[in-house]
């Protein structure tokens, strides 16, 4: 048996990319975190918020299941469990509803959506030729009413008909098969009724050509599908826009990635063949497209995409370095920490995506609505039909009554009215340098009254700068070259000021303490003022001290600049009627120098974690709805127990998943998500209302016999429209706050 075979210790075991799993069977896709597995699947089919009930519920439901989120926007399900259920009976229980899934390839999901549009656009083109050939066809016999005889007349008709019968069959396929494939398991969704309507008003309009009979339906037969084809291609083109973003951030990273055998041979592999444990070559100018901890090799690092932080970082063995990040100066091999489906760059994607997963009150509100909908209208088609045989019309009035009121209420405007708003909100935030992880955060960021900031990290850059002016340039080469060997931030600052040059041997590091090394036969110390013999010194930033053998104590002095724009951002805040404060866990001297800069009057110092939540809990007590802003681990109880909040994306991993949204660096995109967040829920409110005002008038309008189905075909139609387009201003609007 080869080494190959047996695996070698500290190696994995293959030198080959593992076979493609059968992408019909999800298990080989079953990811371990912990005591929970997961599985991530794609859904075709769910398109309304009473599908993402019922899939989210079906699930739920199964043994063990800790939760499953659907994501209407892309059709990525997401479940986790416990215990010894099976991928393949999840996968059983969506497709027992009827609706098709299959394992989640990321590689792909992409292509698919654009095929999926690119389909819909032609389904969407053959339907408007067609309904703008019938009405061409339509207009003549409405304008030979009277004159036109009977046989040419019919022949119009006939020639109508041909041409709609293809194009239902081809053009009606989105709603045909959806609806085939919930009724063969006895159940439905909103293409039932969709379908029955097209269905129906083709078949009354064959009767009436047959008949001889002065109108046929034909046109509205292809313009209202003509219409429902514009809602869901607007509403998929939406939907993938709005995550171009994200997409376009994990397409950033190099799409094959260098992996070093256990013979020292490299391999060129894709990145999702790239395993945990995998050892891997990242060469200068490469970028990394999973998180890795570097083994052997010292180079420069480009974080600027990861972490925000413009300057590069030094790393050396034992370093850990996350996807997304550019390898600058030397050659790095470390070893993969992560699959590339499990990076950080990978968990960005997610977040975004996870920002209509969870429902808002709006979301509820139009789920709960739509759940209600094939019941009530096909009971109201069903009276209005028996209603007008009962007043005395004749069967074929009371069928286009009855058909025209199925149409006109369909309730797409309200099923439409706060998920297209919060994709639409998503993909504009997204692009202001925001990620929300949750629908719902829209609507408690908009209600909040009040920010608390924390300091380091937030509102200053958290990477001190050298200040020292007196300091030699003989001192700062000796310092920076004990300073290279450490990642401490002073150490960092140090470096950049001294620009690269020679680390001094036998650097020791002493925790807490400082550095201890040899420059040309010296032995040299840098740190702490205690560490190093020196007395307390006030001074409201950091300091160090470089101690050369017996010479005097060098102090070396940093600060931790304001980010750029937190004085436009805090006015901002405060005109939108936002009051601002901080908290921090730094030293009084320091928390008052960065208040009195932004003339920030409330702030409190030296506050553990437990002060933070007291002081939020005092807050809210009072009536206010506080935006917790902070990017620590002291800060984590504090971004969760808020009424909202949001993390710079430099936080650590823990307050980044306590926060409701997550921004790039600066404060800039602070006002854009508040702004933002306000217009989005006006626009949700502004769509429930028209929603609303339209079933009060139109459906009234259709039972008492006003609208022909060509009308209904063109109100219903219409009112998806306007929502979505209500929706898509967040876009197309360029304002911002002041």
């Amino acid at each position: 048996m080869t080494s190959s075979e047996t695996g070698i210790k500290g190696c994995p075991s293959r030198l080959a990319p593992p076979d493609a799993p059968n992408t019909s069977d999800p298990a080989p896709f079953v990811r371990k975190v912990g005591p929970q597995s997961r599985l991530t699947l794609s859904v075709r089919g769910a398109k309304c918020g009473a599908c993402l009930s019922r899939i989210e519920g079906a699930v739920t439901a199964l043994p063990g299941v800790a939760s499953a989120r659907l994501n209407l926007s892309n059709g990525r399900l997401d479940a986790a469990w416990t215990g010894d259920l099976t991928a393949q009976r999840i996968s059983a229980a969506v497709n027992d509803l009827g609706y098709g899934t299959a394992p989640l390839d990321t590689g792909s999901a992409d292509q698919a959506h654009k095929k999926e549009e690119q389909s819909l656009l032609l389904a969407m083109g053959v339907a408007g030729f067609a309904t703008a050939n019938i009405m061409l066809l339509s207009v003549s016999v409405w304008g030979g009413a009277g004159e036109m005889g009977e046989a040419t007349r019919q022949g119009l008709h006939a020639v109508s008909g041909l041409i709609a019968l293809p194009t239902l069959l081809f053009s009606g396929q989105p709603f045909f098969r959806s609806a085939w494939n919930v009724l063969k398991r006895r159940r439905t969704n909103m293409d039932v009724p969709i379908s029955l309507a097209l269905i129906l008003a083709f078949s009354v309009s064959v009767a009436e050509t047959i008949r001889g009979g002065e109108h046929a339906y034909f046109d509205a037969a292809c313009m209202l599908l003509f219409f429902l084809l514009i809602g869901r291609f607007l509403d998929a083109r939406v939907r993938r826009q709005a995550y171009s973003a994200a997409r376009g951030l994990a397409a950033l990273s190099s799409r094959t990635v260098t992996r070093l055998a256990c013979d020292g041979t490299s391999q060129s592999l894709r990145a999702q063949d790239i395993r945990r444990g995998d050892r891997i070559l990242l060469a200068p100018g490469e970028r990394a497209v999973v998180d890795m901890k570097i083994e052997s090799g010292e180079s420069e690092v480009d974080e600027s995409l990861v972490t925000g932080e413009s300057l590069p970082r030094f790393s050396a063995p034992g370093m850990s370095l996350m996807a997304g990040a550019i390898n600058l100066s030397q050659p790095l091999i470390g070893r993969a920490t992560a699959a590339s489906a499990d990076s950080l760059l990978a968990d960005i994607a997610r977040m975004l995506e996870a920002g209509e997963q969870k429902r808002s009150t709006y979301r509820r509100i139009a789920d709960k609505a739509v759940s209600l909908y094939v019941p009530v209208v096909h009971s109201v088609a069903l009276l209005t039909f028996l209603g007008w045989l009962l007043a005395g019309r004749d069967m074929r009035e009371a069928i286009l009554i009855a058909v025209s009121t199925l149409i006109i209420t369909c309730p797409c405007a309200l099923a439409l009215a706060a998920p297209v708003v919060q994709v639409v909100a998503a993909g504009r935030l997204f692009r202001g340098g925001v990620y929300l992880k949750s629908g719902d955060a829209l609507e408690r960021i908009a209600a909040c009254d009040h920010v608390i900031f924390d300091k380091t990290g937030t509102l200053t850059l958290g990477t001190p700068r050298l200040i020292s002016e007196q300091l030699s340039p003989a001192d700062l080469a000796v310092a920076a070259q004990l300073g290279r060997a450490s990642r401490h931030p002073l150490s960092r600052a140090l470096t950049a000021a001294a620009g690269p040059g020679p680390v001094a041997t036998g650097v020791k590091e002493f925790p807490g303490l400082g550095l201890e090394g040899n420059v040309d036969g010296v032995t040299c110390r840098l740190g702490s003022a205690v560490w190093t013999g020196a007395g307390a010194v006030a001074h409201s930033g950091a300091s160090l001290f470089l101690a050369r053998g017996s010479d005097t104590l060098v102090e070396i002095r940093f600060e931790d600049d304001i980010q750029p724009e937190a004085a436009q951002a805090i006015a901002q805040l405060r005109r939108l009627g936002l009051g601002v404060e901080i908290v921090s866990g730094d030293r009084p001297g320091a928390v008052a120098a960065v208040a009195a800069k932004l003339g920030i009057e409330t702030w409190m110092a030296s506050a553990s974690p437990h002060d933070k939540v007291r002081r939020l809990t005092e807050l809210e007590a009072g009536g206010k709805r506080v935006l917790m802003i902070g990017d620590g681990l002291n800060d984590a109880g504090a971004l969760a127990l808020a009424h909202a909040s949001a993390a710079p994306g430099g936080a650590l991993d823990v307050s980044q998943s306590a926060a409701d949204a997550v921004y790039a660096a600066g404060l800039a995109p602070l006002p854009l998500l508040v702004h933002t967040a306000r217009r989005a829920r006006a626009a949700m409110l502004q769509n429930f209302a028209f929603a609303a005002a339209y079933n009060f008038v139109a459906v009234p309008v259709a039972i008492i016999g006003y609208a022909t189905p060509l009308v209904a075909a063109i109100a219903m139609s219409g009112s998806s429209l306007i929502v979505c387009l209500n929706a898509i201003r967040l876009n197309l609007n360029s304002e911002k706050p002041a």
